[in-house]
């Protein structure tokens, strides 16, 4: 697993138009090629009167599945130049599908590079973008009494809360960096004079917003 990657947050959409020609872009994660495809093809479903539904993807740890097709376009004008977006960007799991709508003037190779290029620059501000650290959840169990303070601290330090679970006792699931632990452990015990249990959970991603 990687320890930190980019990805789109979700589906999101945008529509430029250059010289008459609307280009509307959608954008959304995709895990696996099949998702991808799928996608895809939904778009292709929504605008099957398009004069265009150009597309992009790539996905993998190592980005072993890439695509890029310009559905008519000529060789190279649109696939690919959406696909150097995402590339350029660092992103993986992600799909992207531009649709064309031709306005009747003719953009040249280098105007439709740009075009297809900024369609997609324009679709993934929609989409918003994530970076995914992976973390290790630590599970604090804690009497009532302890929870406000723990809470506050908590939300005042480096550390983020996955959840909390009100049962008999308080649990408290926190994201904490792999190399913290030791520390984390330590701090936690000394906040509440020992009185926390403390387990060891799952590794899993922790997914916060990139500013753009």
């Amino acid at each position: 697993m990687l320890y930190k990657y980019y990805t789109v947050k979700g589906y999101g959409e945008s529509e430029i138009v250059l010289e008459k020609s609307r280009f509307i872009c959608y954008v959304n994660r995709a895990t696996t090629e099949e998702e991808a495809v799928q996608f895809i093809q939904s778009i292709k479903k929504k605008h099957w009167d398009a004069t265009h539904n150009c597309s992009a993807y790539l996905i993998g740890e190592h980005d072993h599945i890439q695509k890029a097709n310009d559905d008519g376009e000529p060789s190279g004008t649109a696939g690919v130049p959406m696909l150097e977006v995402l590339k350029k960007k660092g992103l993986k799991d992600t799909v992207a599908v531009v649709t064309r709508y031709f306005g009747g003037i003719k953009l040249g190779a280098g105007g439709l590079v740009r075009a297809y290029g900024k369609a997609v620059s324009e679709g993934l501000k929609a989409a918003g973008i994530v970076e995914r650290r992976l973390m290790r959840v630590m599970h604090v169990i804690i009497d009532y009494t302890w929870l406000g303070k723990v809470e506050n601290e908590l939300r005042s330090s480096i550390y983020a809360i996955k959840n909390i679970h009100y049962l008999d006792q308080v649990e408290v699931e926190v994201f904490v960096e792999e190399t913290a632990k030791q520390p984390f452990l330590e701090w936690m015990t000394d906040l509440t004079n020992g009185k926390a249990e403390i387990r060891e959970g799952e590794m899993t991603y922790l997914e916060e917003k990139v500013e753009e």
